[in-house]
């Protein structure tokens, strides 16, 4: 059963907070830091992906917040909306597709995540994309903000509003594209063709995407591929040692060894 006081208590918040940018912040980050994201669940669904976007809340905490697990954009975005909403914030559901390893982008409505308005501004809020990305809420605005050493922007291309990141060394990158009115949960029933098509080749692939941010960066594994950011810093590598791949599936879980 979905409870507020034991939710804020996981994210190390003894009290309810304020609903202002402040306590957004803390909530956002903590978030990413402690429920990691886990797409090893979506096995059992197969091509269904998307089928439950409008989540149990109920249900999904248990398996989530209470019982450990991690979770897929939907479940950990939607747990979240229903907090922040609890908490007295102005929330709506957003969809995105997400920047392939070809660059382009997936369909429109392969990633869920949430905008929050406060003070006449808007914010995106998602703490279910495994990165590397923003850990703390993003200005819908086309000024450049800098969050642990990487910095971002928002675009415009193509009719889409555009989130990219540059790190340290690396340029400017495409993490992914969206269009700021809110969806509604209906949008993903029935047979979204873009949808079925993409998920086929992800069942195919049967790649497990793994994730968590630490307080100054983040881990990513996809497959064997493991992505550490540190202060805007990136490092990847490809984990050939079981045992050494093991550890780092631990430590993203935050699993005893």
């Amino acid at each position: 059963m979905f409870d507020v006081d034991e939710y804020l208590a996981v994210l190390g918040c003894d009290e309810r907070p304020e609903a202002d940018l402040e306590s957004l912040r803390f909530l956002h980050k903590r978030h990413l830091m402690t429920i990691p994201y886990d797409s090893s669940w979506n096995a059992e669904r197969g091509i269904s992906i998307w089928r439950d976007v409008d989540i149990d809340v109920d249900a999904v905490f248990d398996a989530v917040v209470r019982g450990g697990r991690g979770g897929n954009c939907y479940e950990l975005n939607g747990l979240f909306r229903a907090l922040l909403d609890e908490l007295g914030f102005r929330t709506a559901v957003l969809s995105a597709g997400i920047r392939q390893v070809d660059g382009t982008f997936g369909p429109d409505l392969e990633h869920v995540f949430n905008r929050v308005e406060l003070a006449g501004r808007s914010w995106l809020v998602d703490v279910g994309f495994v990165g590397p990305s923003y850990v703390e809420p993003l200005l819908l605005s086309d000024e450049e903000q800098s969050q642990c050493g990487s910095r971002f922007r928002i675009t415009e291309q193509d009719g889409y509003h555009v989130v990219e990141r540059k790190g340290r060394t690396a340029d400017w990158s495409p993490v992914y594209r969206f269009r700021p009115t809110p969806r509604q949960f209906h949008e993903w029933s029935g047979d979204q063709p873009a949808l079925v098509e993409f998920a086929e080749r992800l069942v195919g692939a049967g790649t497990v995407i793994r994730g968590r941010a630490f307080e100054t960066g983040q881990m990513v594994l996809i497959g064997r591929r493991y992505l550490h950011v540190d202060d805007g810093a990136e490092a990847v590598r490809v984990l050939v040692d079981q045992d050494e791949h093991d550890r780092v599936v631990r430590t993203i879980l935050r699993a005893e060894s």
